[in-house]
Parts: C-alpha cells; structure tokens; sequence
C-alpha cells in the first residue's frame, strides 16, 4: 500500500505525551505532514550542503559514446544485465518518500519535546516507504486544549 498522510499520522499515535499519556496526534501536537519524493543521494544533505560537496567531489564525467548505427556490429557483454533489467530496485528507491512534519507543543518549554521529536522520527522512519524524516518545531499557531480530539479529552477527563 502507498505511503498516504493518513498512514503517517497513524504512525505517529504511537508517540506518546510522557507527561499527558495520550499520543500527539490526538493532542493535536501535529500540524503538518508533507511527502515529497526522496531524491537519490538527498540523505545526510541539509541546506544544500551534502550535494554542493558531493557534486564538488565527483570524478569527471565519462566521455559520451557516438551513436551506434546500422552498421555497426553489436556490442558484446559480459553477461551483466542492461540498467532497465533491475528496474525492481531502482523502482523501490523509486516509491520511497521524505517526510517533512511540523508539530508544536503544548507549551515552548516542554521538557518532553526533544524525546517527542525522537520518537516521531524513529517510528516514521520504521515504515518501509520512507526514505528520510524531517520534524520541525513550530509556536504558530500555538496549540491549546481547543488543538485536542475527542478521545483526547475523553482520556483526560477534559469535557
């Protein structure tokens, strides 16, 4: 089954407030989840920086080959499959994502908030499609009880 938002914030209700007992979702600790299709080589690269140093390091580019034409025999090979023939790993690197989630907390000095944010990456980044996980902590808008669900209230006794 596709990676969906919906899949992700499932995920996410396994991450559970240490001081409330309830998950984050239902806490309404989580604004946004953004999917974009994870590049190959993007991993470890932020601002830009990991593929300036790779693209700085790489070798130079192998001279192109003119055209084969009619006449020309065909190129022998040594037994290896052509690149369109492993196109089953290349199409599972393919369906991987990155995931990008904006969340709060329930105050700007949560004590809980960096175990929070390790335990929103660690269960993302168990699910087989995604390829990286980003969480960003956001104040705007700032979350208050108005932020929770239904079962979130019901947990708390909050009527």
């Amino acid at each position: 089954m596709a990676i969906c938002e919906d899949k992700v914030r499932e995920e996410l209700k396994k991450v559970i407030d240490p001081e409330l007992f309830v998950n984050i979702v239902d806490l309404g600790l989580i604004y946004v989840v953004d999917l974009k299709p994870h590049e190959a080589g993007s991993e470890g690269a932020s601002d830009g920086e990991g593929a300036a140093a790779a693209e700085a390091s790489a070798e130079p580019a192998a001279p192109v080959a003119e055209p084969a034409t009619d006449s020309d025999p065909p190129a022998a090979t040594d037994g290896a499959k052509p690149p369109a023939a492993n196109s089953d790993a290349d199409s599972a690197a393919v369906d991987k994502v990155d995931v990008l989630i904006e969340m709060t907390m329930t105050s700007p000095a949560c004590p809980a908030g960096p175990q929070l944010i390790a335990n929103s990456k660690q269960v993302v980044m168990a699910m087989e499609e995604v390829a990286a996980v980003e969480v960003k902590i956001v104040m705007e808008p700032p979350w208050t009880p108005d932020c929770m669900t239904d079962d979130a209230r019901d947990q708390l006794g909050i009527f």
